[in-house]
């Protein structure tokens, strides 16, 4: 299957919960009017857009069907998503890694999904020429480590990594000299699965993220927040709380196929001005691709 068909497929329980919503609404109403509008703004919100989002789709779509004369079902849903990539297309979704080296943070909670995520975007870069470090800075589970370790070899580019428990700014200190001692393009680090309410993780968080900006000052940085789509508006307190602690600078969307919650990205998007810049739409190692605002919005509507 190409990118758009895997796509479809794995956000198909989020668009089951808008398409059969909104088709409710049309079946119930003979006309584009104020009734439907309203129960269509009710649809965002109950499919954990939020609010704010939610009102401002649906206020410039009102606006839209009265300019345009928008009347028919599909001239509708058509208008509604690109409402929606209008959302997305408002914040620079391209992946900032032009110096040579450049490092890309990944940060998030538990069981989001950092770790597969980390392998599949080296992966990519491996293949787009560049060559790839990884450090191993989650030393807080042993296992981190040893699956870190094994996507690594899977992709065929080098990690740094040390004992558990050992100082995480340590390790990432060691990568970074590695990282420019071979030439690397790009250092990825990995980091401890954090809780917003954890604040010595939080506070290793910071430690991590001054030593990358004392030893790769004026290089590029990313700061990518993985996030798990079944949590729904869960999501949106892990952004306000990393946001706090690092500037995120984009979202990577995991468990899409097991989620009727794929709508809390827009919110997340609309209210925070981060960009996703990956998406992952599968299990294997080239599941994970650079986000397309189309490709999404006609997949969930």
């Amino acid at each position: 299957m190409g990118f758009f068909e895997k796509l479809k497929t794995e956000l198909s329980k989020t668009k089951e919960s808008f398409d059969s919503k909104i088709n409710n609404v049309f079946s119930n109403f003979r006309k584009v009017d104020e009734d439907f509008l309203e129960e269509l703004e009710e649809i965002l919100i109950m499919s954990d857009m939020g609010f704010e989002t939610s009102t401002k789709i649906v206020g410039n779509l009102r606006k839209r069907i009265k300019r345009e004369n928008i009347k028919e079902e599909e001239d509708v849903k058509q208008a509604l998503r690109e409402e929606i990539e209008a959302i997305f297309d408002s914040v620079d979704s391209s992946l900032k890694i032009d110096t040579k080296p450049s490092v890309i943070l990944v940060v998030g909670v538990n069981g989001v999904g950092k770790t597969t995520s980390i392998g599949k975007i080296a992966n990519r870069l491996k293949k787009d020429g560049k060559k790839v470090v990884i450090a191993a800075a989650d030393t807080f589970r042993a296992a981190a480590v040893e699956q870190l370790e094994i996507w690594a070899n899977r992709v065929g580019c080098e990690i740094v990594k040390k004992e558990e428990k050992h100082d995480p700014a340590s390790v990432v200190y060691d990568a970074i000299n590695r990282t420019k001692e071979t030439g690397a393009d790009v250092l990825i680090v990995d980091t401890a699965g954090r809780l917003h309410n954890k604040q010595y993780l939080m506070d290793e968080l910071s430690k991590i993220n001054r030593v990358i900006d004392r030893e790769m000052e004026g290089l590029d940085k990313e700061v990518l927040l993985v996030i798990d789509a079944t949590t729904g508006q869960n999501a949106i307190n892990q952004v306000k709380a990393f946001k706090e602690e690092t500037n995120v600078t984009g979202l990577v969307l995991t468990k899409l196929d097991g989620s009727s919650k794929g709508g809390v990205v827009a919110g997340i998007v609309e209210e925070n001005k981060i960009p996703v810049k990956f998406i992952g739409i599968g299990e294997q190692i080239d599941d994970m691709e650079t986000f397309n605002s189309k490709d999404f919005s006609k997949a969930i509507i």
